[in-house]
């Protein structure tokens, strides 16, 4: 049996989304099953629930822009993150960030303002930028159908507890064609290619336990709902103890964190 839009709706308001705040999803569609209508309906769903708060989907090209060129078309330049932000970049009314490696897409309130001069950022995740303003906002982040390892504000919360080695030293020069067709020259540090969103996992149980991040269900797919302040506050009192937390694989040791509130 197939998933329709007031199901999915229905799961939305069960997991107690806030309709009028801000909510940032991380996706994978083929997690959720058989919805009538396809991604459109689930698209559909996110922007009715959230027509009076603000909607956004990572549109991250990372992995998409040619290393050759680096150009980034913030009309044209596919996203790399799967098929729902792929699909809602180009709805009508979502507005996309001109960010070359990390951007965004928005829909609802103030998006203008939440993409706003994301290109003048030259890190993936500056404070500044819209994974940034999440925080400000103490926006709901979903991952539906995935795991911690899909958070790129877990990244961000590292880049400003300035981490080391998560980004690159030197900027690379991107080119960046504006919707109006511009080209604009945008110097951005890029990830290091060391992968350390792998081990973002290893807090999962304890961000649960704190109160940080709970699970639900969203059609057949498990879903992870996290609080952005909550979890940056808790995330930071780890990095303190720990700064190499997230740098390899090595066991959560629980014990070294009791006094982590």
């Amino acid at each position: 049996m197939a998933y329709t839009r007031q199901d999915l709706l229905n799961a939305l308001k069960e997991l107690n989304i806030n309709p009028k705040g801000t909510l940032l999803v991380h996706s994978s569609m083929k997690s959720i099953g058989e919805v009538e209508g396809g991604a459109d309906t689930v698209l559909d769903a996110f922007s009715e629930y959230m027509k009076e708060g603000l909607l956004v989907l990572p549109t991250h090209t990372w992995g998409t822009i040619d290393m050759n060129t680096l150009r980034f078309d913030v009309n044209e330049t596919k996203c790399c993150v799967g098929i729902l932000p792929e699909l809602f970049r180009k709805r009508p009314g979502v507005i996309r960030s001109w960010h070359p490696s990390h951007s965004v897409a928005a829909l609802g309130k103030d998006a203008a303002e939440f993409v706003a001069d994301n290109e003048l950022c030259d890190t993936p995740c500056a404070r500044t930028s819209p994974w940034g303003k999440l925080l400000d906002r103490d926006a709901q982040i979903m991952l539906l159908g995935v795991d911690l390892t899909r958070n790129t504000f877990i990244h961000g919360v590292e880049e400003w507890a300035d981490i080391p080695g998560r980004v690159e030293d030197m900027p690379q020069k991107f080119v960046v064609i504006t919707p109006d067709g511009r080209e604009i020259s945008v110097p951005s540090k890029r990830h290091t290619p060391n992968h350390w969103s792998e081990y973002f996992g290893k807090v999962d149980e304890f961000l649960e336990e704190k109160g940080v991040m709970r699970k639900g269900k969203f059609g057949d797919a498990t879903v992870r709902i996290c609080q952005a302040a909550l979890m940056t506050e808790i995330l930071n009192q780890l990095l303190a103890i720990n700064p190499v937390l997230f740098s390899n694989n090595d066991p959560f040791e629980r014990e070294r964190y009791t006094d982590v509130k």
